[in-house]
């Protein structure tokens, strides 16, 4: 699959940031649910004066239900009149017609071999948590899960560190029908806030569907004296998914950051993420 934009196309680079409560996700939806993909296409399709016309969006990463995103990228192909003509008034116009909890930060037209899913190098996630036996300050609710019991942060960071490097997560995800599990995670930490609130920081090249909250839902068992330090490298190891890690609440979990090479490597990169992943190579 190439990345070359096809003739009388121009490719536009978006950056995003969204409150996932209230929507089904990131991709849009039979059903007529609401999605963050869905909103941002209306948007387009109204500010263009497209008609019947959809742009479709390609994502770094889709969010599942419920989770936010900071520093979320897109991509959409254009034609080039459509371009020339809206491109110095296209992000005010959306600030006016998107709904307040999504917002597009930033437009412009993308290098060559740009790609927002393939050509990424990393993923930055954030999950928060907090421990204190009043609960959550209200003003956080909605980004912070509160656990009702007191964490040992520096059991959970010894936990988060087992897991850095390129492994089979299949015991953190959900398999998918011809797609792999084998991911690299570069860095892995937890830390706790001066207000109290546990961050907990994973940067991979790429996730496992519900990977991230799969591995919280470890980390909180080892952080509250439930397993030790040790666990939940050992359920990476088994392979196979252990019916006492759970998959926590969507809302605690916000993607943060994504990152892209250099202009010059970024159709190398794209092709290289396409590969079929094995063990090793």
């Amino acid at each position: 699959m190439s990345d070359e934009v096809a003739d009388g196309l121009v490719r536009v680079r978006l950056d995003l940031s969204y409150d996932g409560a209230d929507f089904s996700g990131w991709a849009k939806q039979a059903g007529g649910r609401r999605t963050v993909q869905g909103e941002i296409e209306d948007a387009l399709r109204t500010v263009t004066r497209s008609g019947g016309t959809t742009y479709e969006l390609t994502v770094a990463g889709r969010t599942d239900s419920g989770v936010h995103a900071r520093g979320q990228v897109a991509h959409v192909d254009l034609p080039a009149e459509v371009w020339a003509e809206h491109r110095e008034k296209l992000l005010k116009r959306l600030a006016g017609r998107l709904p307040k909890d999504v917002r597009v930060w930033s437009v412009g037209e993308a290098p060559g071999g740009f790609n927002a899913r393939f050509a990424a190098l990393w993923r930055r996630y954030i999950y928060r948590v907090g421990d204190l036996p009043g609960g959550v300050d209200p003003l956080l609710r909605g980004h912070v899960l509160w656990h009702d019991w007191e964490l040992d942060v520096a059991a959970m960071d010894a936990a988060a560190k087992s897991l850095i490097g390129e492994h089979d997560f299949a015991a953190y995800a959900k398999k998918r029908e011809g797609a792999t599990t084998i991911r690299e995670i570069l860095d892995f930490g937890v830390e706790r806030r001066t207000d109290g609130v546990i961050e907990i920081e994973v940067r991979a090249d790429a996730f496992c569907y519900n990977q991230v909250r799969s591995m919280v839902g470890a980390l909180l068992f080892v952080g509250d004296g439930h397993r030790g330090v040790e666990w939940p490298r050992k359920v990476l190891d088994a392979g196979v998914r252990d019916s006492a890690v759970h998959v926590v609440r969507p809302h605690g979990l916000t993607l943060e950051e994504v990152a892209y090479p250099a202009d010059a490597l970024l159709s190398e990169r794209a092709r290289q993420a396409r590969r079929v992943r094995v063990r090793g190579q």
